[in-house]
């Protein structure tokens, strides 16, 4: 039995030796805060549903119904108290209810921040290679300025025609001469 209790406490501080000091913690669902933070998003949107609204809307119906309805020794929450317990215990849930939904949304705002950063540097990767292609185009179309276009190139071949014409024409005057 002491050696089962002295295996089960080295296995458990070998598990403990794994993780730095400051991280080490009693308390499982609060280990990590993206673990809290997750659990926070999921009671915030769980309280958001109408799901939620009707069910504690129907929560609180039943019991001032009947504790107001009932006899006066099965009322736990008598109506003469002014539903002292029923008050206490709204004012619990939303004493809880308002931090996780502050951190529900603090960790939204975290996200978005994130996002528009991302947006931003694409925005601005998006600008430069704008910027780049129509510099490029730019260049393109000083570069066709500098190229020869079809009608210049037909002009250019007629004259060269015209003057092979010519130098064709010439000799075959200078042949004739000499016949």
């Amino acid at each position: 039995m002491a050696l089962a209790k002295r295996s089960l406490r080295s296995q458990r501080n070998e598990v403990r030796l794994d993780t730095p000091k400051g991280l080490r913690s009693g308390f499982g669902m609060f280990q990590s805060r993206d673990r809290m933070g997750r659990y926070s998003e999921a009671f915030a949107r769980g309280m958001g549903t109408p799901w939620f609204l009707v069910g504690l809307s129907a929560f609180v119906g039943v019991w001032l119904i009947y504790n107001t309805s009932a006899p006066l020794d099965a009322q736990f929450d008598p109506r003469s108290t002014n539903f002292t317990l029923l008050t206490l215990i709204l004012s619990l849930q939303a004493s809880y209810a308002a931090p996780m939904i502050l951190l529900a949304q603090n960790r939204q705002d975290d996200r978005d921040r994130v996002q528009i950063e991302q947006d931003r540097q694409r925005a601005e990767r998006n600008l430069n290679d704008t910027e780049y292609l129509a510099r490029e185009v730019v260049a393109l179309r000083l570069a066709m300025t500098d190229l020869a276009s079809k009608d210049f190139i037909r002009a250019e071949l007629r004259g060269l025609l015209e003057e092979l014409e010519k130098d064709d024409d010439a000799e075959a005057d200078t042949e004739n001469r000499e016949r």
